[in-house]
């Protein structure tokens, strides 16, 4: 790669970098900084807070998001196969079934350990 390739691939990772800290750096350094008891108190709608405010998640929730997270993170890898299909070729073929299978693996396994009923 010539050193302009180099100059855009880094400018580019500069605005990626860019882009998500300058807002937490202006919101730290612009933001007002009170602190008080009704500044830290839970707010519920403008309502009188009912019960614990720090209510515990099921574990269950988070198993069910990672389910997700992986069969969308599949998605996303599979949507440009599936669009390049028909220019790849048997072994981008045979590379996509294994990669199906291997998911497809996983979630019987996870369904034969019980991570998929609800308790």
């Amino acid at each position: 790669m010539e050193l302009n390739q180099w100059a855009f691939v880094g400018a580019l990772l500069s605005i990626a970098w860019l882009l998500p800290v300058a807002p937490i750096v202006l919101n730290i350094l612009l933001a007002p900084r009170r602190k008080g008891e009704i500044k830290s108190d839970v707010y519920e709608c403008g309502v009188e807070t009912v019960g614990d405010t720090w209510g515990q998640i099921k574990l269950q929730y988070y198993l069910y998001a990672i389910m997700f997270l992986v069969f969308d993170v599949e998605m996303v890898f599979l949507f440009p196969w599936a669009v390049a299909y028909n220019a790849l070729g048997m072994g981008a073929f045979l590379a996509g079934a294994v990669f199906i299978l291997l998911l497809i693996e996983g979630l019987i396994y996870a369904w034969r350990k019980g991570a998929l009923e609800w308790q």
